[in-house]
């Protein structure tokens, strides 16, 4: 059984970037670039899951 990601943003973009969404008590900026074979990824650091638009039905259904 997985863990559910601690917050999933359904992005139009194939390049995303993360902070951790709370300004200081966040986290260094990075990138990420969503593989088009499985339409999401996740930060390594806060686990918050980029999903593409195009994949959202897909992926949803399997977590």
């Amino acid at each position: 059984m997985s863990i559910p990601a601690p917050e999933t943003k359904i992005v139009s973009d194939w390049r995303v970037a993360c902070d951790g969404g709370d300004g200081a008590l966040g986290h260094p900026r990075v990138w990420y670039s969503i593989p088009h074979d499985k339409g999401y990824v996740e930060c390594g650091y806060c686990d918050a899951r980029f999903i593409h638009e195009s994949f959202k039905d897909k992926v949803t259904s399997e977590t």
